[in-house]
């Protein structure tokens, strides 16, 4: 097909300026309905917990690189009674794959315990929703097959570096003299600094999806969802025509109007941020389209009362009347972007525009404030809203379903029932479906930011925390080593505020060079997040710079615990320090 239609732009390149490919998508991550979302947004749930396993090998590294300080002689003995280095190497290997094991045991029973908790996402609704996730053996091999990963990536540092070493010279040593502790320490400090800077990368990730889920909460649909109801039917596969279908939708108007607890009722083809939708090619008068322009315009059928009742306001002129039928002037009102694009400065009211539905001219009666339609990330886009009793349902794009919306005072699912009955009332046998709120549909469209908001958000503060652990783990473990030193400061005199601030800074040092390098990584990486992301950049200041001040204090609280420790040392202890 791509052959074929590459042919076709070679015969006719004015005309065909568009794609020249045909893309076949495979079905979970087709770019139509919630596989859209899901394609993008799980296998970047998959990559962020990727990372915070790397941070969790960082951290157990650094913990077993401290812990093998302890054990050189140890394994010094060993190596001199005839251990060969490949024999150490697996031993401590065989230690850590022990422990991620063990890790991987833990993980695949919490697996099991929550993995039906992700349709606890999805709003409550009658359509049929369904998110099937089980642990199966696919499950468990790839647990088990990264279990193993995991043991060698933070297992072989340590084993090489504790079976590196001469066992004469560690017998030799006089494990008082600390002169080259620092520089122990320096592979250690180096991962610390990874962790910091992964550790940033999660949060800000994890503070772009929160933020990102706050504003989804503010934006300005330019409707009011509250206390909205919305059900749906299908009169034609019922076997009405044109004419007894609008008499069906002007009874069921009336009949819901006049229940009580009923502010404001009307029919529509569909509904903002609803799942289906419709367009037409239009022909404004005085319009010319540039060459190859699409004229292509979001259009939906509406009765009388419907922008009373979504309380989306009329810039200008009137909205539709029981009047606006078959037998009268066709006439349509139109969004503010549609005039901003095709009658810019000019007044609206009164122009005529063409609809490929019908083939006639209709006369524009009205202007309506822009609203969302398919999305809450969209820009304004071009609308045409037609009255639905001069359209044939046969011309309809989006087909013969309509769509009743009433604005109760009260709870407006509870009102559900209500229409139904009702409904049912003019006719017993008709089907109705997908009974829900307005509000849900929301929830329904900004899923994908309250998923990765509460997924990130947990991934960015179990990162937090690995954070702190490292960044106490080393710094407490310069700091044991530099005991003696810090012994020989106080004896000639160092006051406990500047044995205070000389661990601090150790750490702040390390801790700044982890955010420098990790707020370089964000900058480069959550431009990918964009299409995720509503009402916020991905490279938003606030959350960047919050995010680094979170992280340099969190790291000036794990290093303080030690550094008070080294502040109340008694010198004449110190200096004895072996």
């Amino acid at each position: 097909m791509t052959v074929l239609v590459q042919r076709e732009v070679k015969n006719y390149p004015e005309e065909h300026r568009g794609h020249d490919s045909v893309t076949v998508y495979p079905l979970w991550r087709s770019p139509f309905g919630a596989n859209q979302f899901l394609s993008m947004l799980l296998p970047m749930l998959m990559t962020i917990a990727g990372l915070v396993l790397l941070l969790a090998c960082a951290n157990v590294a650094n913990l077993m690189l401290v812990r093998s300080v302890s054990r050189r002689r140890e394994i010094a003995i060993r190596m001199s009674m005839g251990a060969s280095r490949w024999r150490l190497v697996r031993q401590l290997l065989v230690e850590s794959l022990l422990l991620a094991l063990a890790g991987g045991a833990l993980a695949l029973l919490i697996t099991l315990w929550t993995a039906g908790t992700f349709m606890r996402f999805v709003p409550t609704t009658d359509f049929p929703i369904s998110l099937t996730i089980q642990a199966d053996r696919t499950v468990l091999l790839a647990t088990f097959v990264i279990s193993l990963l995991t043991g060698v990536i933070f297992g072989i540092l340590p084993a090489l570096r504790s079976s590196s070493n001469a066992p004469v010279a560690v017998l030799k040593e006089d494990t008082g003299n600390l002169s080259g502790g620092v520089k122990k320490a320096r592979l250690t400090s180096g991962l610390v600094v990874a962790q910091i800077s992964l550790s940033l990368l999660l949060l800000v990730c994890a503070g772009l999806f929160i933020r990102s889920f706050m504003m989804a909460q503010q934006i300005n649909t330019g409707f009011n969802s509250h206390n909205m109801l919305i059900a749906s039917y299908d009169l034609f596969t019922a076997g009405y025509s044109d004419a007894s279908a609008a008499e069906f939708d002007r009874q069921l108007a009336a009949k819901l109007e006049a229940l009580p607890g009923t502010q404001s009722v009307a029919i529509t083809s569909r509904v903002p941020l609803g799942l289906g939708g419709g367009s037409t090619a239009v022909k404004p008068a005085g319009y010319v389209p540039q060459a190859n322009e699409s004229m292509e315009t979001q259009v939906a059928m509406v009765t009388p009362n419907y922008f009373q009742t979504l309380q989306i306001p009329l810039v200008k002129g009137r909205d539709f009347t029981p009047q606006d039928s078959l037998k009268s002037q066709r006439v349509a009102i139109v969004s503010q972007t549609f005039v901003n694009r095709y009658w810019p400065k000019q007044e609206a009211v009164g122009k005529q525009v063409n609809s490929d539905l019908t083939h006639e001219w209709f006369t524009v009666v009205g202007v309506a404030r822009d609203s969302k339609v398919n999305g809450l990330n969209e820009k304004p886009t071009p609308f045409i809203y037609l009255p639905e009793y001069q359209v044939n349902r046969a011309d309809r794009p989006a087909g013969s379903t309509m769509i009743v919306m009433a604005r109760t005072t009260g709870d407006a699912l509870a009102f559900g029932k209500t229409v139904e009955n009702s409904i049912h009332d003019l006719n017993a046998d008709l089907v109705v479906y997908d009974i829900t709120t307005l509000e849900l549909r929301e929830q329904i469209v900004s899923f994908p930011q309250r998923v990765a908001g509460t997924f990130v958000g947990a991934f960015g503060l179990l990162a937090l925390v690995l954070a702190a652990v490292g960044i106490y783990g080393v710094t407490a473990y310069t700091t044991r080593q530099r005991t003696h030193e810090i012994g020989i400061r106080m004896a000639l005199g160092a006051s406990k505020p500047e044995i205070l601030r000389l661990v601090l800074i150790h750490g702040l040092r390390l801790t700044l060079v982890g955010v420098a390098i990790g707020l370089a990584a964000s900058f480069a990486l959550t431009r990918y997040l964009g299409t995720l992301l509503l009402g916020v950049t991905s490279t938003d200041l606030l959350t960047f710079s919050s995010v680094a001040i979170l992280l340099c204090l969190v790291s000036l609280v794990a290093c303080f615990i030690p550094a008070r420790r080294a502040m109340r040392l008694d010198p004449m202890v110190a200096l004895r320090y072996e």
